[in-house]
């Protein structure tokens, strides 16, 4: 594989996982506490990031370039930045730009977790 490859499907993953969250529609929900109530428009809040190996060429490639981090407990991982706090949103973007790295035989996975 080549670096003008790996830079091909990182910007045709940015470009689906884009298109997923702009296509994205959260479930809005209502807070209460304290005899109050709030309306959340984009849902729950939350994180995701997309995790893969960081010992294969696509990996060391992602992390030389700045495009991945070292994730907490292996691999390499990309947090989600887009899409405020709504977790939906988020977890649209991850799961789009893992599948489109999983078409190019990358072992990708996403996570999400809530706020």
């Amino acid at each position: 594989m080549t670096t003008s490859q790996f830079t091909q499907w990182w910007d045709e993953a940015v470009e689906a996982a884009d298109a997923a969250l702009a296509a994205a529609i959260p479930t809005p929900m209502v807070v209460t506490g304290g005899g109050q109530q709030w309306f959340v428009s984009e849902g729950p809040c939350g994180f995701a990031s997309v995790r893969f190996a960081g010992n294969t060429a696509f990996g060391r490639w992602a992390k030389s370039t700045g495009r991945a981090t070292k994730a907490w407990d292996r691999g390499l991982q990309v947090w989600v930045r887009g899409g405020g706090q709504s977790i939906a949103r988020k977890e649209a973007w991850a799961k789009a730009f893992a599948k489109v790295l999983q078409s190019k035989g990358v072992a990708a996975t996403w996570e999400s977790r809530l706020d």
